[in-house]
């Protein structure tokens, strides 16, 4: 991070972010596998009202909120995104569990 800037405490905030988001496309990948799994299987909607659904605990504005009015600060508003990603991948994997996918009809 010293490429772009010199002070040593925004680096580390940015480091932090970077490190934070990274480990949460852990929890992406598997969410979206096990989502792309009901489109393979014909149902559509679910996966659309998965992503609906966790797509609101990322949204921008709760993670200005979470760093300004929590008092959290830069640093930990990385985690906003990664509370998504894991939603994303524990619903999706308790709704194919359940197992009425099966039941589409293509």
């Amino acid at each position: 991070m010293s490429v772009f800037t010199r002070d040593s405490r925004g680096g580390l905030d940015r480091e932090l972010c970077l490190r934070t988001i990274s480990y949460g496309f852990l929890f992406y990948a598997y969410g979206m596998v096990i989502t792309q799994s009901f489109n393979g299987a014909g149902d559509t909607w679910t996966p659309t009202w998965i992503n609906v659904g966790a797509s609101g605990c990322g949204r921008s504005r709760s993670r200005n909120q979470l760093a300004r009015r929590a008092g959290l600060g830069p640093p930990r508003v990385p985690w906003r995104s990664r509370i998504a990603f894991s939603t994303v991948a524990v619903v999706s994997a308790l709704l194919f569990r359940r197992g009425r996918w099966k039941l589409r009809r293509v």
